[in-house]
Formats: structure tokens, C-alpha cells, sequence
């Protein structure tokens, strides 16, 4: 029983350091590529007539490894797995595929691609990403509100201007509001949108200007922002954590290094005593 509790924190670092190798991880990024492009190919009906045995083959194959990997690391980690959120997609992404997809559970193995997700979980450039659009999100929603109140505005107003000459674009709220999304986008906004009502309303370009001006390109331009904001945020944070680590490390060293030449200068007077007792007569 001893040897077993000493055996098992043993084993788990072994294991830890095999899975955060590079080679194995490589490895994995491999298989979710090789799976994005079998999941692909399940699309053509041509393709699966001719080789689905050889597709659904590869595909439990490497969901096969993927089950392995994870539970490697909740071996590994234990209840800590839980604790990142990144573990826990990749657990909820191979814990789909393995949800038998029948009955009114057939929708879930459309959610097989979502396995081609994990590479945001091993691409640390990717993961940045994403994490500085998550850190993003509350800036995002304040604007997100303001947008919605300025389109509630509009809407209202384009109802009650156009509703009677174009009902097809502002003949209730829900119309214009998704009118406004078109002209937003920039897509057709003139000569589709614009332009016919300016036949029947000539000053209706006082209206679509201030519209795009405000949504188009000051409410969007904030988006990117502070998404941009966020990104450079978090690559500050990432830095000051490496220089943090780096710093940590040096001072680590120092101390050894201090360490050792006190060790030393008391192995040398040591030695120098006793050279000199010898000496005497």
C-alpha cells in the first residue's frame, strides 16, 4: 500500500509530462486537422458511397485518442480539470461525440465539427485571441445597448414616416429594424433602400445619412476598439506574467548561486585552517 501511494503522484508526472511533450501535442493538432477535413468529406454523398467506412473508421479512431488524451488529464489534474475552462470545453466537445446521435438526439452529430474547436485550445496565439474577446465582452455589451437604443429610435421613426409607402421595408417595427440592420452593413443601402424612397420623399436623405454616420461609423468603429483594446490588454498581462516568471527564475538562481559560494568560501576557510595547523610546528 505504501509503494502504491508513493507510485501514483509518480505516475501522474510522468504522464503530465508526456502530455504537455510538444511531439504529442503536435500530435493532437495533427488529428484535429485530419478530422476537420474527414468531417468535411461526410458532406459529399459521392465521397461517403464511395469511402464512408474508411471516413467513420478515422472518425472513431480519433475520437478514440481524443478520449484517451482526456482522460490522461483528468488522471493528471484530477478535480483541477475542472478549475480551467479551456479543459473543460475540450471535455464538453469529446463528451458530445460520444452522446449516441439518435432519435431526437440526431441533431448532435451535426455538433461533431465543434471537435475542430480544440485547436483554440493548443494554438497559444488563438487562445490570446479568444481570450481577449471574452475580456471584451462587457465593453462590448455597454455598446451593444446603446446601439440598440439608437436602432429602437430610428425604427420608430422610418415606421412612421415610410410604413404607408414601402410596407415591405418599414410597415411594422420588426421591419424597419431589420431594414436598418441592411442599411448598417452598407449592402444595397442606396440604390436598393435609399434612393425609392428619395423618389417619394426627396429629403429622406436626412434621415439615412445621420443613420450610417452613427451606426456605421462611429458605433462599429467602437467595437473594433475596444476589441482591439482588450487584445493589447491582454498581451500586456501575458508580458508582465513572463517577465514576472522570468524575474522569479533569475532571483531563483541568484539564491542558489549565493547559496553554493557561501558554501564554498566556508569549504575554503575550512580548508585554510586546517592547512594551517598543519603548518604549525
Amino acid at each position: 500500500m505504501p509503494d502504491a501511494a508513493f507510485q501514483a503522484p509518480a505516475l501522474r508526472e510522468r504522464l503530465d509530462a508526456f502530455i504537455r511533450q510538444s511531439r504529442v501535442q503536435n500530435f493532437i493538432l495533427a488529428l484535429i486537422l485530419i478530422n476537420a477535413v474527414t468531417l468535411g468529406l461526410e458532406t459529399s454523398p459521392a465521397v461517403m458511397a464511395a469511402y464512408g467506412g474508411v471516413l467513420h473508421l478515422i472518425d472513431k479512431t480519433i475520437l478514440a485518442v481524443f478520449v484517451v488524451e482526456i482522460g490522461i488529464r483528468l488522471y493528471v489534474h484530477r478535480w483541477a480539470f475542472f478549475r480551467d475552462p479551456w479543459s473543460v470545453f475540450d471535455f464538453l466537445v469529446v463528451a458530445i461525440a460520444l452522446v449516441p446521435a439518435t432519435g431526437q438526439l440526431a441533431v448532435l452529430r451535426a455538433l461533431r465539427v465543434l471537435r475542430v474547436l480544440r485547436i483554440l485550445t493548443i494554438v497559444p496565439s488563438m487562445r490570446r485571441v479568444v481570450g481577449a474577446l471574452l475580456a471584451a465582452i462587457p465593453g462590448l455589451g455597454s455598446i451593444a445597448l446603446v446601439l440598440l437604443l439608437i436602432y429602437y429610435v430610428f425604427a420608430v421613426i422610418a415606421t412612421n414616416l415610410f410604413a404607408a409607402s414601402y410596407p415591405e421595408w418599414f410597415g411594422n417595427l420588426g421591419r424597419s429594424l431589420y431594414t436598418l440592420f441592411q442599411i448598417m452593413t452598407l449592402e444595397s443601402w442606396s440604390m436598393g433602400i435609399a434612393r425609392p424612397v428619395m423618389e417619394h420623399f426627396p429629403y429622406a436623405w436626412v434621415f439615412f445619412i445621420p443613420f450610417i454616420l452613427i451606426a456605421t461609423f462611429t458605433m462599429l468603429n467602437l467595437f473594433i476598439a475596444i476589441i482591439v483594446n482588450a487584445m493589447q490588454s491582454f498581451s500586456e498581462a501575458e508580458h508582465a506574467d513572463t517577465v514576472a516568471a522570468v524575474d522569479g527564475a533569475r532571483q531563483h538562481i541568484e539564491a542558489d548561486l549565493h547559496g553554493e559560494l557561501a558554501a564554498l568560501r566556508q569549504e575554503m576557510a575550512a580548508l585554510r585552517a586546517a592547512l594551517g595547523q598543519r603548518d604549525r610546528p
